[in-house]
């Protein structure tokens, strides 16, 4: 009877020196396979040439690497590539590299579908099957690097967590991921280019804030108006803005760092006067930046319709009349499935 391989890579350094230990190697084996794993990204043993090959075969036998796939690559006539990421269990996931004059950024997911019910949203149609591995996250992140520099001819700047699901409910993975992207035996990259998005989960935020990781804190605000947030996030029911708010403010006490509050306008549901003055009275709380950022439709989206250019227009005069810093992002790949959750939606998780 065969038995199932464990995934190495769901191991500490700490806990392969055991294994090592226990079939009498020495230690420092375990820090040359880490190395393999996380700073070369070898996704199976004969790779790790520094190791002779009697003993990647005895590795071979106890453990397994269950590496990602790109099942299906997009790109826009923009340059931003989606790809439609193939996990070992047959699930997808999406990542998106999105390239401007200066920088590559890497759009990341952390589960497969979502927690949250968010109706706006592409992957809130698609049910939560599972949350992603560290592996699985740090494997997206390798893709886009190896695509930057194939097809820009410059390596990964940046990393959101703004792609499929919410990543302070896949919390132990996540920050797992994020150690192994900055640390040095990881793929060395600083903290300072990685931005958690999260849709505003108080608890999560302040735990987050005392993991000392120097990372960025984006929040899908929306709106500042309680009822009108309820009905965009409904989830958010249970999580008030003033406790959203004394979550960020704990945050910015705790690392110093400004939060950027993700913002989309639609017409007919967040474009009014008072939606504008419950915006600029609720940052002015906490120092922040605004990004608004224009939607990207997807089908049967019913009540949700990009706003004018003037209901945008009217925000940013607000905004910046209170010396609040308000950046427009355009929406990119649009000749492409670049909402979140629209290329899973077809390739098969729905």
């Amino acid at each position: 009877m065969s038995t199932i391989k464990k995934d190495i890579r769901k191991l500490s350094q700490a806990e392969i020196e055991e294994y090592f230990k226990e079939i009498g190697e020495k230690s420092f084996r375990a820090k040359q396979v880490y190395e393999w794993l996380w700073k070369k990204n070898a996704h199976q043993f004969d790779d790790m040439t520094n190791i002779s090959k009697a003993l990647r075969e005895q590795i071979g036998e106890t453990f397994q690497i269950q590496p990602v796939e790109v099942d299906l690559l997009q790109k826009s006539n923009d340059g931003t590539i989606k790809n439609a990421v193939k996990l070992h269990d047959g699930n997808i996931v999406e990542s998106v590299l999105i390239p401007t004059d200066t920088r590559t950024t890497a759009c990341v997911s952390s589960q497969v579908g979502c927690s949250l019910d968010c109706t706006f949203c592409a992957t809130a149609q698609l049910k939560r099957m599972r949350n992603l591995t560290a592996a699985e996250i740090v494997d997206q992140v390798v893709i886009i690097d190896d695509e930057s520099k194939r097809y820009f001819n410059r390596p990964l700047s940046n990393i959101v967590f703004m792609g499929m699901g919410e990543p302070l409910l896949n919390y132990n993975e996540v920050i797992s991921a994020i150690k192994k992207i900055t640390l040095p035996e990881g793929l060395g990259m600083s903290p300072k280019r990685i931005t958690v998005s999260t849709s505003g989960i108080p608890k999560m935020i302040e735990k987050l804030a005392d993991e000392d990781l120097r990372v960025n804190l984006a929040v899908s605000l929306h709106s500042a108006r309680e009822e009108v947030r309820n009905v965009i996030m409904p989830f958010t029911v249970k999580f008030p803005l003033t406790d959203l708010m004394d979550s960020l403010q704990y945050w910015y006490q705790q690392t110093g760092l400004r939060i950027t509050f993700e913002y989309i306008v639609w017409g007919g549901v967040n474009d009014k006067k008072e939606d504008i003055d419950a915006l600029v009275k609720f940052c002015k709380k906490i120092p922040s930046k605004i990004n608004i950022i224009e939607y990207n439709a997807i089908e049967d989206d019913g009540m949700y319709k990009q706003a004018s250019e003037q209901a945008i227009e009217n925000y940013i005069k607000a905004l910046e009349a209170n010396n609040i810093v308000v950046n427009v992002r355009r929406s990119r790949g649009k000749d492409i499935d670049a909402a979140c959750g629209q290329l899973a939606n077809k390739t098969g998780n729905a």
